[in-house]
């Protein structure tokens, strides 16, 4: 399979940014109680739908896999950057973590109770896009979960935007425009957060969190 020029160059920009980006963020779930409390959500509907395995797609250096471990959830990561995935391993040696793609994950039809997109899909062109929520439908069991979070768009005639990332080009979508691609898919809205932006942040963008179940 020849891969998308747009994942080969993200994969390339993490491997590079891997060791500061990991500094960055390790403990960014420490100083966001939202973020946390909408986890917790998604941990609680996985374990009310009948629990199983939970993958992390596009996992970073695996503190959110780690933290959804500590949740109780039977949680992995799969992620594009090796780079990336082995500063995970020497991090949380005791989970698993593998190289993968959001797109070809090379998981089994129906083997998870849920799937966590978290900023995962922002590089991720538009007209790529239905494909890979085809294959988080793909991997979901009946009645799994999805949580994927974004920064929003801010205009619905346009329900792309591109900005300027620190790693790679990534795109702001519209919400409800993003939540009809996932109806499409198959995974019907359960709940959406909307986040401020505060103050203090570099982008002064809104943070979306849907949460989707497998009908």
């Amino acid at each position: 399979m020849v891969e998308h020029d747009a994942l080969t160059a993200t994969r390339d920009a993490y491997d590079d940014a891997a060791a500061t980006y990991a500094q960055l963020f390790r403990d960014s779930l420490r100083d966001s109680p939202l973020d946390r409390a909408i986890l917790g959500v998604f941990a609680e509907v996985v374990r009310a739908g009948g629990g199983g395995q939970v993958a992390d797609l596009g996992c970073g250096p695996g503190h959110v896999t780690a933290y959804l471990d500590g949740l109780g959830l039977a949680a992995f990561g799969v992620d594009a950057s090796p780079a990336m995935i082995e500063l995970a391993r020497q991090a949380y040696p005791g989970l698993r973590f593998d190289v993968g793609s959001m797109g070809a994950s090379g998981i089994a039809d129906g083997a998870l109770g849920g799937v966590l997109s978290r900023w995962s899909v922002i590089h991720t062109p538009p007209g790529e896009l239905p494909a890979i929520l085809a294959e988080f439908h793909r991997v979901l069991a009946p009645g799994g979960h999805l949580l994927i979070a974004f920064s929003a768009s801010e205009d619905p005639s346009h329900p792309t935007q591109v900005f300027d990332h620190a790693v790679a080009p990534a795109y702001r979508w519209w919400p409800d425009h993003l939540a009809a691609l996932l109806r499409e898919s198959g995974l019907a809205e359960v709940a959406r957060t909307v986040r401020e932006p505060q103050p203090t942040d570099r982008r002064q963008f809104k943070e979306i969190h849907l949460l989707a179940r497998k009908n």
